[in-house]
C-alpha cells in the first residue's frame, strides 16, 4: 500500500534536526567558523555540515545556511568540542628550573612574565609549579577553561618524571598506591612505576589528580626517597612531547577538543 510507509515515522536512532533553533541572522555562517578554527577547508567543512557529523547546542545541523554566535554556540564535530572563538587561545608551555610560576615576582626572580612578553593576549597560568620543578605549565586566556581545570572536582591527572634518592622498592609503589597520610591530609596516586635504576638514583614516574603544593616532593621524602629533579610531562591529555625548556606552543585543535571534553565543556 503506497500509505504504509507515510505512518512508518523517522527511521530508529536518527538524529533530531532542528537547525532553526539554534540558527542566529546576526552570527557567522558555520562552516566559515568551523574553517577558522582549523577544522579543514570552507568546502571539507560544508561536507562535514551535510554529512551531518556537526552539532550545535546539541542539535544535529545538515543545512549550509546556518549562523550561529561564536561566543556562545557550544558546537562539536564528530563529537569532539571546537572552540570557535578565536580570541582565546590555550598554550603549553615547558617551564625551566628556577622559574617562579607567576606573572610577576616582587624577589626579582624569573617568572613567566618574560616568557609571554609578546603576546597581545592577557595569558595566566593553570595551576603551578614550584620554581625548582619543570616541564608542562598551560597558559590561556581562556578564564571558564582555567577554571574547571584547577578545580578539584574534575581530578584532572598530572603526570610526572621524578629523579629520586635511593633504589625503589615493588613495596614503595604498593604503599603509594594505598595512600600516604601527610600533615594536610591523605593523598593517593593514581599510578606509580619504577622506569630506571642507576646506582643510587631511580626515575619514577608518578601520575596524581592531586594539586597541592609541592605534592609529589613531599610524597618521596614521605616515603623515603627525597626528589632531585622533577618535571612534570602530560597534564590531562596533554603531553609535553619535544617541547624544549623556555619555548611554548599552541595546542592543537584535537589537543583543546579533548582537554575542554576532559572538563566537561
Amino acid at each position: 500500500c503506497a500509505m504504509t510507509g507515510r505512518h512508518a515515522g523517522p527511521p530508529p536512532d536518527r538524529p533530531r534536526e532542528e537547525p532553526r533553533d539554534v540558527h542566529d541572522p546576526e552570527g557567522v555562517r558555520l562552516q566559515k567558523l568551523l574553517a577558522g578554527a582549523g577544522v579543514g577547508s570552507r568546502r571539507a567543512c560544508e561536507e562535514l555540515i551535510a554529512a551531518g557529523r556537526v552539532t550545535v547546542d546539541g542539535v544535529v545541523v545538515r543545512e549550509l545556511g546556518v549562523r550561529v554566535d561564536p561566543r556562545r554556540a557550544v558546537v562539536h564535530v564528530d563529537g569532539q568540542r571546537v572552540q570557535l572563538d578565536t580570541s582565546l587561545v590555550t598554550f603549553a608551555f615547558n617551564k625551566p628550573a628556577g622559574v617562579v610560576s607567576t606573572m610577576s615576582d616582587e624577589r626579582g626572580r624569573p617568572s613567566l612574565a618574560q616568557y609571554v612578553a609578546d603576546r597581545p593576549e592577557r595569558l595566566f597560568h593553570v595551576g603551578r609549579l614550584d620554581a625548582e620543578t619543570e616541564g608542562l605549565l598551560l597558559l590561556t586566556n581562556d578564564g571558564e577553561l582555567a577554571n574547571r581545570l584547577a578545580h578539584p572536582s574534575h581530578g584532572v591527572r598530572k603526570t610526572y618524571l621524578a629523579t629520586v634518592r635511593g633504589r625503589v622498592r615493588p613495596a614503595v609503589g604498593v604503599r603509594l598506591r594505598a595512600g600516604v597520610t601527610l600533615e594536610d591530609g591523605p593523598v593517593e596516586v593514581d599510578a606509580f612505576r619504577v622506569i630506571d635504576t642507576t646506582g643510587r638514583q631511580s626515575l619514577v614516574e608518578i601520575v596524581l589528580h592531586e594539586g597541592r603544593n609541592r605534592i609529589v616532593r613531599r610524597l618521596m621524602d614521605e616515603v623515603g626517597h627525597p626528589v632531585e629533579r622533577l618535571v612534570r610531562t602530560q597534564v590531562g591529555p596533554i603531553r609535553l612531547g619535544s617541547l624544549r625548556p623556555g619555548t611554548m606552543r599552541e595546542l592543537t585543535r584535537k589537543e583543546l577538543g579533548a582537554l575542554m571534553a576532559e572538563v566537561g565543556l
